[in-house]
């Protein structure tokens, strides 16, 4: 495998732009191909079977781009699909998730401490967070709320917007995330809306930002195998199976220049 291959990121919509922007912070050399499923968006709502045909499907079009790592940049999906599209994908490319990098952050960071997770209904009902942090047995206790309407507020621009304030304080008002000292943002798309969080809080619980903690991993992950690229060129695709003029918007947000995006539709 080539130094210079790229890194595919895939996520159901824009919320895996906050790993991708992570990652090109942390890996500015690295070569990215990004695909947005725009046309199947949210995952959260959809069945565990449903997410990993699109996941195959995705990573079929990453492997096409002789992709060294495939990271599954959305939470839905890492706890829907990993398993299996790390057995699809074989020996051909490194599979990732944005699970399992934060379990080990918390389990080095936070035993015996209280934290709190927002997510999906397909994140928070799998129970994924739950299961691994529970077999680290590092005493955390873990207090999880299913926030479904966040990713599809974002995902139509609502953030940093008073009807986001109001969704956002509606939902950690709720008593099951008392007395927590650390929050997990358990969705690619809450960095987006973690100075609102941070605001609610007021400095009185960690709010986690996963993707950076996801980007530190692909990053020890990349250096520890020699596969880090020396080279200053970078290349950075972008694929969406369905042109919305949100992701547009989104990927100029993030990346501060025009985004040529790709239209690859997955089942054509």
């Amino acid at each position: 495998m080539h130094t210079s291959a790229p890194i595919g990121i895939f996520d159901s919509g824009i919320g895996g732009l906050t790993v991708a922007h992570a990652v090109t912070r942390l890996l500015p050399n690295e070569n990215i191909i990004y695909f947005g499923d725009t046309a199947h968006l949210p995952y959260g709502d959809k069945s565990a079977t449903a997410i990993q045909a699109y996941s195959i499907k995705i990573c079929n079009v990453l492997l096409q781009q002789k992709c060294k790592v495939i990271l599954i940049a959305c939470n839905s999906a890492s706890a829907a699909a990993y398993e299996l599209v790390k057995e699809y994908v074989g020996s051909k490319a490194k599979v990732m998730n944005v699970i399992d990098p934060v379990v080990a952050f918390l389990g080095e960071n936070y035993a015996n401490k209280t934290i709190g997770l927002i997510g999906t209904k397909q994140t928070v009902n799998s129970n994924i967070y739950r299961k691994k942090i529970d077999f680290l047995e590092k005493g955390i206790t873990l207090k999880s709320l299913a926030t479904p309407l966040l990713a599809p507020m974002i995902e139509e621009g609502f953030f940093n917007h008073n009807i986001s304030e109001s969704i956002i304080n509606e939902y950690l008002q709720n008593a099951t995330l008392d007395d927590i000292e650390a929050l997990i943002l358990g969705c690619t798309h809450y960095p987006l809306i973690k100075k609102q969080i941070n605001q609610y809080y007021n400095g009185k619980v960690t709010v986690l930002d996963t993707s950076e903690i996801v980007a530190k991993s692909l990053y020890d992950y990349l250096e520890s195998s020699h596969l880090l690229n020396e080279m200053n060129a970078h290349i950075r695709h972008f694929y969406v199976s369905d042109y919305t003029q949100s992701f547009e918007t989104s990927t100029k947000i993030f990346f501060g220049e025009q985004i040529r995006l790709q239209h690859y539709p997955l089942w054509e």
